[in-house]
């Protein structure tokens, strides 16, 4: 597939698509001269934001992405010593890295989706459910979907602001990826992982061997697909690709709901579905969608709260995806024959802030709103500080949410002596989940481990790596993202906390009767857990307990 020309976008997304390949332009000879004095100043004690409102370009600041791109262009050629604190200070968005790894999202090409539901918006231009002027679709389609392009691209543009990239997490976007073809799944995957390792290779398997040693090894690999795709054979083919995360189409918990927005599935597929992808050690990310068609914030308050309730279900992480109205969506006519009313944005707010404060600590809510261009927005939310919203209205209440990301300790420096180990078991699936995590006094959560261990009602897939079997699906050290090897004072990434965590999950697996500890490693983290006494398995690296 060729690159989009300037023919394929309207007038809006080709102004949006200009100003966006405007931000990537390093090369301005008035703006580099600019940024030399910026950075001069700064380096000689000057205050960033004063220094910038010194030297505007162009009728404007220079961004702190093309700051960084002249520091390391200064430093490179001896203008300015290499100064950390000063790279910390110009660094953009630090928090892209501060949950430990850097996330690099890449979308698959179009591809015919097998769902219908009516609130998708339906561009031929990409995968279903994506508009073209989306951030992550714009970087896709300028790389004609080729995943080897899109990883390069996206590790450049992290790299120019100052992030570390040699921890990545591959969120790999489109919808249902479980409907491509194997081939192009494989082929997909290898590109990556080839852009990562900066090198070719012949096979998928040969691009996984050689990230175990790369500059920039793959630490989590995650795929979006529905629960009616769930199988065992589907879940396998997931772990030969290196899979460790699933985010599922969830949507609702209402079989009316989902019959009335056409969605295909029924939420006891959803329900088979989580059983299968834990029974397989995977981390189940959901998306849960209120104010769809025929629900209302009464029924979405319900709805949610089953999510957790039920034992089968109480997924890992979640994204909360509000509907939003886009013309090119079935759901616009039902809101043309005013059968479809979306909530107005006080009703949301309302919705959201009540919900959120019962969401368990075990859980991570990564998005509260869809990233669409507010340009295409007909009703819905359309604004992009939801979140702080949202706390803002819990405070005033007296409220806070305990979910992971509102508690992760971040930039902020820590020692041992700071922590403590936490132990929380629940059901989950017909078997306990234990959820140990290290925090702090004031519950600020520095890292944690998910163990799962097997019962007589769990389903038993009978692959060989998970024979009497306890599983870790997940072990995360929080903090700003560390260069491999490296070491900062009083960074939670570096305190030996993953160690601890899997000595204490050795010792409850063994406990509860188990005689082997599997773990559903990153290919990228394989050494890690070797390096620890697991051994290799199929599709699993696996320790014996007895």
């Amino acid at each position: 597939m060729s690159e989009f020309t300037s023919g394929d976008y309207t007038e809006e997304e080709g102004r949006r698509l200009e100003a966006w390949k405007r931000a990537r332009d390093y090369s301005d000879p008035e703006r580099k001269a600019a940024a030399c004095a910026i950075l001069l100043e700064v380096a000689g004690g000057d205050d960033l934001r004063a220094a910038l409102h010194r030297h505007p370009a162009r009728g404007t600041y220079l961004s702190k992405d093309f700051l960084i791109a002249a520091y390391r262009e200064m430093v490179a050629s001896g203008q300015l010593r290499e100064d950390p604190a000063m790279a910390e200070r110009l660094r953009m968005k630090p928090v892209r890295t501060l949950s430990g790894v850097a996330t690099v999202s890449v979308l698959t090409r179009p591809y015919p989706c097998p769902g219908t539901c009516i609130f998708c918006p339906d561009d031929s231009r990409m995968p279903k459910s994506y508009l073209a002027d989306e951030p992550g679709a714009l970087r896709a389609s300028q790389n004609a979907f080729d995943p080897h392009r899109q990883v390069t691209s996206r590790l450049a543009s992290l790299e120019s602001v100052g992030h570390p990239t040699d921890k990545v997490e591959l969120l790999i976007l489109g919808g249902t990826w479980s409907a491509y073809p194997k081939d192009y799944r494989d082929e997909f995957v290898r590109r990556c992982l080839d852009a990562l390792n900066g090198e070719e290779s012949a096979t998928l398997v040969e691009a996984q061997r050689k990230n175990e040693q790369a500059a920039r090894r793959n630490v989590g690999l995650v795929v979006e697909t529905r629960p009616d795709y769930i199988r065992p054979e589907e879940l396998f083919h997931m772990r030969k690709l290196g899979v460790t995360k699933v985010q599922v189409g969830v949507q609702s918990l209402d079989d009316r709901i989902l019959a009335l927005n056409c969605r295909g599935h029924s939420v006891a597929e959803t329900r088979r579905a989580f059983r299968l992808m834990r029974a397989a050690g995977f981390k189940i990310q959901a998306h849960w969608m209120p104010n769809l068609l025929g629900a209302t914030p009464e029924s979405d308050r319900e709805d949610f709260a089953r999510m957790f309730d039920d034992p089968d279900l109480r997924p890992d992480e979640l994204k909360i995806y509000p509907t939003i109205l886009v013309e090119n969506s079935a759901l616009y006519s039902y809101f043309e024959r005013g059968e479809y009313r979306p909530y107005p944005y006080e009703e949301l707010l309302e919705l959201i802030a009540a919900i959120k404060p019962a969401i368990p600590p075990y859980c991570r809510v990564n998005r509260l709103a869809r990233d669409f261009p507010v340009v295409h927005v007909v009703a819905g939310n359309k604004r992009s500080n939801l979140r702080e919203d949202v706390q803002r209205l819990m405070a005033a209440r007296g409220e806070h949410c305990v979910c992971i990301r509102c508690r992760e300790v971040r930039g902020l420096h820590v020692s041992r002596g700071d922590l403590h180990l936490e132990d929380m078991a629940y059901e989950a699936c017909g078997g306990e989940e234990r959820f140990l995590s290290f925090v702090t006094t004031d519950n600020r959560l520095a890292g944690y481990l998910r163990l799962w261990l097997p019962g007589t009602r769990s389903l038993d897939l009978q692959w060989l790596d998970l024979e009497r079997a306890a599983i870790v699906r997940d072990v995360h050290i929080y903090g700003q993202t560390l260069p491999l090897g490296g070491n900062q004072e009083g960074a939670a990434q570096h305190l030996g906390l993953g160690t601890e965590l899997l000595s204490s999950a050795e010792q409850i697996a063994r406990g509860a009767g188990f005689s082997n500890l599997a773990v559903i490693s990153a290919i990228g983290t394989r050494n890690y857990y070797r390096n620890r006494g697991f051994e290799d398995g199929e599709l699993y690296l696996v320790k014996k307990l007895d």
